[in-house]
């Protein structure tokens, strides 16, 4: 597990997220429209990692990305071993 401060990590989801966009040959331009998220918060974004959430949910929605913001949070890692005996008797 690297450790990064919480820009380093909305910048590396955003980086990821401009290689995606890029990927798909999606413009900036094309993206706000279809998603409604204003093309200057899209180079926000792409730019320092900072977005609402409710605009990364719309803008990933739009590249078929949902299952991605779904699953966060989905698969909790177990904190302790107690937990994880817990999980395995159920």
């Amino acid at each position: 597990m690297l450790l990064q401060t919480p820009n380093e990590m909305a910048y590396d989801v955003a980086r990821r997220f401009r290689k995606l966009r890029r990927s798909r040959k999606v413009t900036i331009k094309s993206l706000s429209e279809r998603s409604g998220v204003p093309y200057s918060t899209l180079r926000r974004f792409e730019s320092t990692g900072e977005i609402a959430f409710v605009s990364l949910v719309k803008i990933a929605s739009v590249l078929g990305e949902d299952d991605q913001i779904q699953g966060l949070f989905a698969n909790p890692h177990p904190q302790s071993m107690e937990e994880v005996l817990r999980a395995n008797r159920l």
